[in-house]
């Protein structure tokens, strides 16, 4: 047996990177994430999101993009 935590289905939202409207779809606990991170760097969530979009190669989805993010910031924490 195994306890999963919570599940929700995607939440879709929409955000504006470089003035362009774009939605992208997550889970809430990455939602949530994304807003803890930027607010540790003194940012916005959208300012965060076009950081990493910015960042991403051109093949990686930006959902898949901030997926990833927030999976490696987390098990740097768990590291350090």
């Amino acid at each position: 047996m195994i306890d999963l935590p919570p599940m929700t289905p995607p939440i879709k939202r929409s955000v504006t990177i470089d003035g362009h409207r774009t939605s992208v779809s997550l889970e809430d606990p990455f939602w949530k994430a994304l807003a803890e991170l930027a607010a540790a760097r003194g940012i916005t969530r959208a300012a965060l999101i076009g950081l990493i979009d910015h960042a991403r190669q051109p093949e990686v989805g930006l959902a898949t993009a901030l997926r990833l993010f927030v999976v490696d910031r987390l098990m740097s924490d768990r590291q350090a």
